[in-house]
């Protein structure tokens, strides 16, 4: 028997560019990074509800382009939201468009949507030539602080999450603020979510920060906004780069702190309940069931549960309830689901402190079904007291 073993080290440049009205005459930043990499053409997909809102966007793309050394193939637009995920359609559309343009792995591909839109379009960009250069213009608060920044793509199957997919690390990410202002008040306020969350476990000066400018949030007030995406899209980024564990090869997902329920209920609910709302839910019940088996001071979970309630973010869904032929309640099963996805023993980080997490490796099923139940009896007091 003869055995040999080589490394292969691969490093790669993650580019995030926060910039405004990227496509405007003299804007610098996506055409200085088309030129770095040398690319022969270029292909654009726009989500559809972006192109609806921005009118004048398409007739923008296409000057911009025009005034590059490039050979610019055309732009496309197609559906956006999580039914993009449900199925591989969009990216078989996708991977046509680049056939017929004959991009070639040295082309770019650029997604502008939110983060269902460019995690297909993504997905399809990585498989493609066995992977393309993909440059993502986030438009969503979501994704431009959390998932538009990660080096991820997928959609979903077997009715999970983000079951097929690749880690594939974006060519470039441009962060469009103005993109960001035009979404409705929802989608903005939502999207916060991911910044508390990087904030509890990454952050305690972002998360006291977080609270400090609450009323501001709130009110979508934009430089403090701004302020909060881009602070998060770089603890985000910064923890992907250094953290350690790039693309998950080991057991923990501290980016995921309250993802294992959020990721359960929106299966559960036919993705009725998006990933936002999804997510508010899971970092509560994650962040009360640390108080509650005695690793986070309950005071600071209700300090915490104050501020997701202090967005106007819902911190309970009935789906939590939702149970199976047996009893139980059906969204333990992502407890299950998120061990399997990375393999090894279950591993889920909760909380110590505010910006310091823990790894688990059990629940304590009674006690959870006791922190859905104080979690659902907080948010009917809360909503009889307006």
């Amino acid at each position: 028997m003869s055995r040999y073993d080589f490394q292969i080290p691969v490093t790669f440049k993650h580019r995030i560019v926060f910039t405004r009205d990227a496509f405007a005459p003299g804007n610098p930043a996506l055409a200085e990074i088309l030129n770095e990499g040398g690319g022969r053409r270029a292909m654009v997909f726009v989500e559809e509800a972006v192109a609806a809102s921005w009118p004048s966007l398409e007739k923008a793309v296409v000057a911009y382009f025009a005034a590059l050394d490039l050979d610019f193939r055309g732009i496309l637009v197609f559906p956006g939201g999580e039914a993009v995920k449900a199925d591989d359609r969009l990216v078989r559309q996708v991977w046509a468009a680049i056939d017929t343009a004959h991009l070639d792995r040295h082309s770019y591909v650029v997604a502008i949507g939110g983060g269902a839109f460019l995690d297909a379009v993504g997905y399809a960009a990585a498989t493609a030539h066995r992977g393309m250069r993909l440059v993502r213009l986030p438009t969503t608060t979501l994704s431009q602080d959390d998932s538009g920044v990660g080096v991820k793509c997928a959609i979903n199957a077997f009715g999970k999450k983000n079951w097929v997919g690749a880690f594939a690390v974006p060519y470039a990410v441009i962060n469009d603020f103005s993109f960001l202002h035009s979404q409705d008040e929802a989608t903005r306020r939502g999207g916060l979510i991911e910044a508390v969350k990087v904030a509890l476990v990454r952050d305690r000066g972002f998360f006291e920060w977080i609270e400090a400018n609450l009323s501001a949030l709130a009110a979508l007030e934009p430089e403090i906004l701004e302020r909060c995406v881009e602070k998060s899209a770089l603890l985000h980024a910064q923890h992907i780069a250094m953290g350690g564990d790039a693309f998950e090869t080991g057991s923990s997902r501290p980016l995921d702190f309250g993802h294992w329920a959020a990721h359960k209920l929106e299966a559960l609910t036919s993705y009725q309940l998006s990933h936002a709302p999804a997510v508010v839910v899971g970092v509560a019940l994650d962040t009360w069931y640390s108080a509650r088996v005695g690793l986070l001071d309950t005071a600071l979970a209700d300090q915490v549960l104050r501020v997701l309630e202090g967005l106007g973010l819902q911190i309970y869904h009935p789906a939590l309830d939702w149970l199976n032929d047996s009893g139980r309640r059906r969204v333990l099963d992502g407890l299950v689901e998120f061990r399997e996805h990375l393999g090894g023993e279950l591993t889920v980080l909760l909380l110590q402190d505010l910006g310091l997490g823990v790894d688990v490796h059990q629940f304590d099923e009674d006690l959870l079904g006791e922190c859905i139940h104080e979690l659902r009896e907080r948010q009917e007091n809360s909503l009889k007291s307006f």
